[in-house]
């Protein structure tokens, strides 16, 4: 399994042999109209992501994350190979993408605007 199944509006934006990231519709959310750290992103990765620049990842379990922003985040869903990460990858951004993500309760204090944007976006609205 690979992102052939993956929503047209994401894009894999990076693939390397421990990592993958996703970006949800960069047209969009392309710091014109709304600031670039929105951008929705996931992190498929080998080991738990760290924000300490530098720092590896520890263990062998591969992760896939949902960031709203840098400080917003969906706790990650955890994998015990790269393809089954992949394929929870995949399944996560199609659910996102069909307005399935509950991405307004990871806020403590929301954005309206942005995510008035992103309910447009997932038909959510």
């Amino acid at each position: 399994m690979g992102f052939a199944d993956l929503d047209d509006e994401w894009t894999v934006w990076n693939e390397t042999d421990e990592k993958v990231v996703l970006v949800y519709r960069p047209d969009v959310f392309d710091s014109h109209d709304f600031p670039a750290p929105c951008l929705p992103t996931i992190y498929l990765t080998r080991g738990r992501r760290t924000r300490r620049p530098g720092a590896q990842r520890a263990g062998e379990a591969w992760y896939v994350t949902l960031y709203l922003e840098p400080e917003v985040e969906r706790d990650p869903d955890s994998y015990d190979d790269r393809e089954s990460a992949v394929a929870g990858a995949v399944d996560l951004a199609n659910r996102f993408a069909n307005g399935e993500v509950d991405y307004r309760s990871l806020y403590q204090l929301p954005r309206e605007e942005y995510l008035a944007e992103l309910d447009d976006r997932t038909g959510r609205s």
